[in-house]
């Protein structure tokens, strides 16, 4: 999946993702939401069959940039830890 900034500003990420599937900008979204400093957190797609996935993200407080980066390392801790847990489970 290819990511393109399509504005950056402090507190403001306008963010394409080059995929049809919805499935990774829905979980950066949603995951966003338990960030306080966040007041939009969400993504459009024009056709499901022909356009990628923008998604657009506005903090009041932090910098949109950490804010993003700290979402993805949390987000990549959780989904390790999933997937230590499944591994046990499956033996």
């Amino acid at each position: 999946m290819e990511v393109k900034v399509l504005e950056h500003e402090k507190n403001r990420m306008k963010i394409e993702f080059v995929t049809q599937d919805r499935t990774i900008p829905n979980l950066i979204s949603k995951e966003l939401w338990n960030d306080s400093s966040i007041v939009v957190s969400g993504y459009t797609l024009k056709h499901p069959q022909t356009a990628n996935v923008t998604a657009l993200i506005e903090t009041e407080k932090k910098a949109v940039k950490k804010v993003m980066l700290d979402n993805l390392a949390s987000m990549k801790k959780t989904f390790k830890e999933l997937n230590t847990k499944f591994k046990k489970a499956v033996k």
